[in-house]
């Protein structure tokens, strides 16, 4: 049975930065070209069994973003340093070594080497397009495969297309990847989770307040639901970034409210959290923030949100009942 390999090349990177070439970020606009490919995946039922990707910052973070964007985990992808700097031989290897029971098998990358990865496995040149270019940055060719994979030659490989997220739509579907509604971002964004963090002190509830990024006001840990957790489990990822504590975080929620973001309304689900870990500042991701633990009281007085004064009200109440 043939198997397919699909190359994906990093997205924009932003070059306004003075940084190492390795460490290079992506811009907004490269961000969002990963995220288009990943939600065309998606809708062409073309997701992949292995992803595997250079863990140079522009090409890690593409490979986050298309992952999410396709409904698919983060966590489950690759690293591998070969990638980096590759030549064919070098990319070849990494192949040889894929998993044999992975049928479709995404790579994720740099030029020059995944377009000489191409024509090598095509077996010839392949015409260029009018602008001169095979593979400009978030673009995905598929080429269809032999199933044994450990000595590829040249001529091997058929190339079936490639796509450029530049020629897809701009904005995403809503509420899923069928949805008729167009948003400006993946539909994963605008469903959100937050947790209170709570702790028991001498027999009264205390809540734990942090910084918003920015240190402009007091909130409490919140973000976008990944698409491979539960509401609960992001809500408890959110709380380690952004909080630097670990905890159980309860089933049923507070309640939820809603904001406008991106162009949207997003909607964010609220669960109490029993605090059973708190790193120390120098473990702590998110440490510039600063964090405090307050009175139920004076973090309804803290916390901006309207919203959430009475679910924190609500909260000491069941805990002091």
């Amino acid at each position: 049975m043939a198997r397919e390999l699909m190359l994906l090349r990093h997205g924009k990177s932003d070059w306004s930065e003075q940084t190492e070439d390795f460490e290079r970020p992506l811009k907004d606009r490269g961000k969002r070209g990963a995220q288009r490919l990943g939600v065309w995946l998606q809708q062409q039922r073309l997701l992949p069994d292995h992803v595997v990707s250079s863990p140079a910052e522009r090409a890690i973070v593409t490979a986050e973003k298309a992952v999410k964007a396709m409904g698919g985990d983060a966590h489950a992808i690759h690293e591998e340093r070969r990638i980096y700097a590759a030549r064919v031989e070098d990319l070849l290897q990494v192949l040889a070594e894929a998993p044999d029971g992975a049928h479709r098998v995404l790579l994720v990358g740099h030029n020059p080497s995944l377009e000489a990865l191409t024509e090598f496995l095509e077996g010839e040149r392949i015409p260029l397009p009018q602008d001169g270019k095979l593979m400009p940055t978030a673009t995905l060719a598929r080429i269809e495969m032999p199933d044994d994979w450990r000595e590829l030659k040249a001529g091997d490989g058929r190339l079936l297309s490639i796509t450029r997220a530049g020629r897809l739509e701009n904005k995403f579907p809503f509420p899923d990847q069928h949805g008729a509604e167009m948003r400006d971002r993946p539909a994963y964004y605008y469903n959100q989770s937050s947790v209170v963090p709570y702790r028991m002190r001498d027999g009264k509830p205390e809540i734990l307040v942090v910084m918003s990024s920015k240190r402009k006001h007091w909130v409490l840990p919140k973000g976008i639901s990944e698409p491979s957790l539960t509401l609960q489990a992001s809500a408890a990822k959110e709380a380690l970034e952004e909080a630097g504590v670990e905890g159980d975080v309860i089933d049923e929620p507070l309640g939820c409210y809603t904001y406008e973001k991106w162009g949207a309304e997003c909607t964010v689900q609220v669960y109490p959290m029993l605090v059973t870990r708190e790193l120390a500042d120098d473990e702590w991701q998110e440490r510039h923030r600063g964090r405090e633990w307050l009175s139920p009281k004076q973090a309804m007085k803290r916390v901006r949100q309207p919203e959430l004064k009475p679910m924190i009200q609500s909260l000491a109440k069941q805990l002091e009942g």
